[in-house]
C-alpha cells in the first residue's frame, strides 16, 4: 500500500464475539451470546479477528472485520428522533470516530494504534440486516442503508487497541462527511 493521507481517528469499541445473536426472525430475538468490547483485538492475516464468529470461516475472508464510523451511527439516532443507540447492537467489530468510509471501498488502508500497525482492504459495503430495527430502533435498518459500515479483509497480523489512531489511506477521505449515506441502488427491500 502506498499511503498519501494520514488521519487522526479514534478507536472506540472493538467488538468481540464468538457467535452470530442475529439469525432466523428478529421476532424469535436475539441470541444469547457473550460479546467482549475488547480493550484489544488481536489480528490475523486472512483469518480476521482472534475469537470473533467469522475468524478463518472460508465464505468470510475477504469481509472477516467490518469497520464502522459512530458518527453514522449518532446521525441515525438524530434522524429516527431516538436516544443514542447501542453501538454493540450494530454488531460491527471496529468502530472509529473521523473518518468517511465509503471511499476506500477497493483500497487497501490500515489502522495503527498502541504502536501497533493492521493492514485492511475494504471489499464492499456493510448492509445492515433487518434486526436493526428490532435491536436499534424502528427504521434504523432503512436509515442504515448507504452507511453501515465497510467489511474488509485482514491482510497483516497485528493488534488495535481502543484510543487514539491513525487511519492510513491510499484516497483522501473527508471526515465531515463520516456520518453520511453513500448513495446506494434502490433496494428491493421495505
Amino acid at each position: 500500500m502506498t499511503a498519501s493521507y494520514r488521519y487522526d481517528v479514534e478507536i472506540l469499541h472493538l467488538l468481540v464475539s464468538p457467535a452470530h445473536a442475529y439469525f432466523g426472525r428478529a421476532r424469535e430475538g436475539a441470541a444469547d451470546v457473550p460479546t467482549a468490547d475488547a480493550e484489544q483485538a488481536t489480528f490475523v492475516a486472512g483469518k480476521g479477528i482472534v475469537g470473533d464468529r467469522f475468524f478463518g470461516k472460508a465464505a468470510h475472508m475477504d469481509a472477516a472485520v467490518t469497520v464502522f464510523a459512530v458518527e453514522a451511527l449518532e446521525a441515525i439516532a438524530a434522524e429516527l428522533g431516538t436516544a443514542a443507540l447501542d453501538p454493540l447492537l450494530t454488531r460491527r467489530n471496529v468502530h472509529i470516530r473521523g473518518a468517511h468510509l465509503a471511499p476506500l471501498l477497493g483500497h487497501e488502508f490500515a489502522l495503527e494504534s498502541g504502536g501497533e500497525l493492521v493492514r485492511l482492504k475494504a471489499g464492499r459495503p456493510a448492509h445492515p440486516c433487518a434486526w436493526m430495527d428490532a435491536m436499534l430502533a424502528p427504521g434504523a435498518h432503512k436509515a442504515m442503508r448507504g452507511r453501515g459500515g465497510v467489511r474488509c479483509q485482514v491482510l497483516s497480523d497485528g493488534v488495535l487497541h481502543r484510543g487514539p489512531a491513525v487511519l492510513i489511506s491510499p484516497v483522501p477521505l473527508d471526515p465531515d462527511r463520516a456520518g453520511e449515506p453513500t448513495l446506494l441502488r434502490p433496494s428491493r427491500l421495505p
